[in-house]
């Protein structure tokens, strides 16, 4: 009977841990209010932080026309599943590590 009890007592003592770990787990932290001045700080930095200087947004990202990029994939699933091919037809452990020719992957 003094086991029972005793075991009775741990489960709830292991019950009571895993409810205070799980709650301090889940708790949402909330952020400390952040003043303007800094904030403002953060978002603009000076150029002369940086490398280079500062690109115009129009210009940060060139335009790629949707063909080029569907033909970049088309060319890499054919690189792939000529390498799958190659491995079926004479599978070694060389070529399931080898690293792949399609320029997607670097």
């Amino acid at each position: 009977m003094e086991m029972l009890l005793m075991g009775g007592c741990l489960s709830l003592f292991g019950l009571a841990v895993v409810c205070a770990a799980f709650g301090a787990a889940t708790r949402a932290e909330e952020p400390e209010p952040v003043s303007q001045p800094l904030a403002q700080a953060v978002l603009t930095p000076s150029a002369s932080h940086f490398f280079e200087p500062a690109v115009p947004a129009s210009k940060a990202q060139p335009y790629v026309p949707i063909e080029a990029l569907l033909l970049q994939i088309e060319n890499h699933v054919r690189l792939e599943q000529a390498a799958v091919e190659s491995f079926i037809e004479y599978p070694t452990a060389a070529l399931l590590h080898s690293r792949t020719i399609s320029p997607l992957i670097q």
